[in-house]
């Protein structure tokens, strides 16, 4: 334990504290010299919290050494390239390290934490829906400042962009581990900037968290004004988290690209790099151009909040349709920064377990660009019930059914691969297999959504949430799990339980379909989201009670990845050599990673994915060095 607490995590986190309550007392004090109230119902007043935020923000990042290098380069004192850990075992991963494949898991670990916080309020108001009438969540239950009603609509609020969070730092993390080893790069360009991008999500998680016992807020996931305007205390708190988080994603966008310009190994041409590493660039290049817009949306009400300002209040000549513009310009390309990643890890594992080549390489390569393109003019599809111009409906519908052409390039595709070739189905081909099939029920209930006529019926349905999910889950989670079983081994040293694998799979998959094809038909029936009670004459009971023991299978399958996972890393069997038989570079070394991952550079001397073709031969490793000393 007195390890834990010497660390850069614990030290950040005290520090993030010590700052909050320092940036809130300074605005108290200074509202005390001026004869201004000094406290309302949570000890300090909005603005107080607000920079405390900010300022708690600052102080992790110094208090846990993630910034000292740069601070030492301005004054002008020498910091080496210290790529060697100065920690092993689990600390390294508490303490702020250089190492990519260290940041990648770190990534990872924040993402599946926030996976289980967020599954975990999901949980909690899925078991209220399991019957009409109010269960626990009722008005005569008060819990942080909230009663049962309040506290229902910030716990769906809140799990929504915890997951959304989690699922960017999931996103981040494979990334982070992947690319430079595929790449054959010893690390990021800028690995004092990839440190910093991983560690100034952490204290954006805690505002998001700190939301919960500040009043909550009701508006969901989106925050849309007029409602974040003149909700709780919480929702600054939920904003200021959102952008803060928005530096961790711009930043590593930016890493991600300069790697991938300037580290590319001897002979690796764009058109022989590893498919992934094109998901990746097209995810950063969404990342980097549209988060700004989310960040300045919340921005802007928070500065309304705060200073009076009437963006979107039209008693002061604002627009409340201006704020959706703004969010969904960065938010449904936000959906690809999510898929995206998770279909780069789809067709980076197929041919590895069809034993085939990748059918149409250079489409799917493009198909990802095209896709991050396509979907930067496709936002107004969320908006068809706002009120906005309605001209501008019909190029918004075109538009956004021209994204199926990207995306059905790698379905056909993927079907091509697998069509006779000799499968494999270990745990990461099985979710594989469950993201296509989840990710295309996803893809078939989108264009009821895209087209106006049916979606003026379907909007803010229960159809969209079992729509939302299927994409979310089918394009990044089932993907994600993939990834982790995939490589785990590489950045252990061991394997994973197949067998406890395979059961998280097959309780997972078929709960998921039922959770939401369920969801889809009560939406169908006009079940309404984000509302905490439904009418017992509707007939609803029966289906939310299926869906919410679908959410438990879900939730238990989850918790046995999580035995599988901590129990492998030291019990699991031990990865010896090239335990998938693939092609890829990181997998011809030995397992775990070596630290400046490879001792010899390789050559890029054939096709990436020529699986089954004898002879053919993808990298190949210089000789070592010879020792010339006697």
């Amino acid at each position: 334990m007195k390890k834990f607490f010497a660390t850069a995590f614990a030290r950040g986190l005290f520090w993030q504290f010590v700052g909050t309550l320092l940036g809130a007392g300074l605005i108290t004090g200074i509202r005390a010299a001026m004869g201004l109230s000094v406290t309302d119902k949570f000890f300090f007043t909005e603005p107080a919290w607000v920079l405390g935020g900010f300022i708690g923000v600052l102080f992790f990042l110094g208090g846990n050494g993630s910034v000292s290098d740069w601070f030492k380069w301005a004054r002008g004192i020498d910091t080496p390239e210290h790529h060697e850990e100065h920690y092993s075992g689990w600390e390294k991963y508490f303490h702020v390290s250089l190492d990519h494949k260290v940041i990648g898991i770190q990534y990872t670990v924040v993402a599946l934490a926030l996976i289980s916080i967020g599954g975990l309020f999901a949980l909690i108001f899925r078991t209220e829906l399991a019957a009409s009438k109010l269960q626990f969540l009722t008005e005569d239950l008060l819990l942080f400042g909230q009663n049962g009603l309040q506290l229902y609509n910030t716990l769906m609020s809140l799990h929504g962009m915890i997951m959304i969070v989690s699922i960017l730092l999931g996103v981040a993390g494979i990334i982070n581990y992947v690319v430079p080893l595929l790449l054959g790069a010893q690390d990021m360009a800028f690995p004092r900037l990839n440190a910093f991008s991983f560690w100034v999500a952490v204290p954006a998680a805690v505002l998001l968290l700190m939301s919960l016992v500040l009043g909550g807020f009701d508006t969901g996931w989106t925050g849309y004004p007029p409602l974040s305007a003149r909700a709780p205390v919480g929702v600054q708190m939920f904003f200021l988290g959102v952008f803060t988080a928005g530096w961790s994603s711009i930043l590593g966008a930016l890493n991600v690209i300069a790697t991938v310009i300037r580290m590319r190994s001897k002979g690796m041409t764009a058109w022989r790099m590893p498919i992934f590493v094109w998901a990746a660039v097209a995810t950063s290049l969404i990342a980097l151009t549209a988060t700004q817009l989310i960040g300045l949306s919340f921005q802007l009400v928070m500065f309304q909040r705060l200073f009076g300002m009437g963006f979107f209040d039209p008693a002061k000549g604002g627009n409340p349709v201006l704020f959706q513009h703004l969010f969904w310009f960065y938010s449904h390309p936000a959906v690809y920064v999510f898929v995206l990643p998770g279909l780069g890890v789809i067709s980076e594992l197929l041919p590895v377990f069809a034993r085939k080549p990748l059918f149409g390489y250079r489409w799917i390569a493009m198909s990802s660009l095209g896709i991050a393109l396509v979907g930067f003019v496709v936002w107004a599809h969320h908006m068809f019930t706002s009120g906005m111009n309605s001209y501008l409906r019909l190029p918004f519908m075109y538009s956004t059914l021209l994204v199926a052409i990207p995306t059905g390039v790698k379905f056909f595709s993927w079907v091509a691969t697998l069509w006779k070739g000799k499968i494999e189905t270990p745990t990461p081909m099985l979710f594989v297999l469950g993201g296509i099939v989840v990710f295309l029920m996803g893809g078939l209930s989108g264009p009821p959504n895209a087209t106006v006529s049916t979606d003026l019926h379907l909007h803010d349905t229960y159809f969209i949430v079992g729509h939302f999910h299927d994409t979310i889950f089918g394009g990044f989670v089932f993907p994600f799990f993939a990834a982790l079983y995939y490589w785990f081994p590489k950045a252990t040293g061991r394997r994973m339980n197949e067998f406890w694998g395979k059961v998280h799979f097959w309780m997972m998959t078929p709960s998921f379909f039922v959770l939401t094809l369920g969801m889809m038909r009560i939406g169908l029936l006009g079940m309404r989201r984000r509302i905490a009670d439904y009418d017992p004459a509707l007939g609803f009971d029966t289906t939310h009670l299926i869906l919410t023991i679908a959410g438990y299978l879900i939730g238990l399958s989850v918790l046995i990845f999580f035995f599988n996972f901590f129990n492998s890393i030291k019990n699991g069997e031990k990865a010896d050599g090239n335990v998938w038989n693939s092609r890829s570079p990181e997998w011809q070394v030995p397992s775990p990673m070596p630290m400046h991952n490879y001792d010899q550079p390789f050559e890029v001397v054939g096709e990436p994915y020529d699986y089954g073709l004898p002879g053919s031969k993808y990298v190949e490793f210089s000789a070592p060095a010879k020792n010339t000393h006697k």
